[in-house]
């Protein structure tokens, strides 16, 4: 069985930086896209960034240029650095990642939390 596992949300103040963290365990055959997104409350998910095997990174317009997405395939592992947050940058954030295992499978985590708020 494949997982991600989501670690690093919580309570920021507005302009502060976070780090989150989410790595991939089980039979892996090799990890495709990897990327991140988002759900406020009351709204629909959302992508924030995706990078693929090859590095190529996507970001949505909303956080071009404060969010940075990065991976490091040794560990199945996918980051997202979040600077100079705002209160709308509020929601629950969720892993996700095209996995060969050696079904092609989409892969969801469970999600966490950022709050920023003074």
């Amino acid at each position: 069985q494949v997982q991600l596992v989501e670690s690093g949300g919580g309570l920021v103040q507005p302009g502060g930086s976070l780090r989150l963290s989410c790595a991939a365990s089980g039979i892996i055959f090799s990890i495709n896209t990897m990327g991140w997104y988002r759900q406020a409350p009351g709204k629909e998910r959302e992508l924030v960034a995706t990078i693929t095997s090859g590095a190529g990174t996507n970001y949505a317009d909303s956080v071009k240029g404060q969010f940075t997405i990065s991976r490091d395939s040794a560990k199945n592992t996918v980051y997202l650095q979040m600077n100079s947050l705002k209160p709308e940058d509020t929601a629950d954030y969720y892993c996700n990642a095209v996995i060969l295992t050696p079904r092609m499978l989409r892969v969801w985590g469970q999600g966490t939390l950022v709050t920023v708020s003074s």
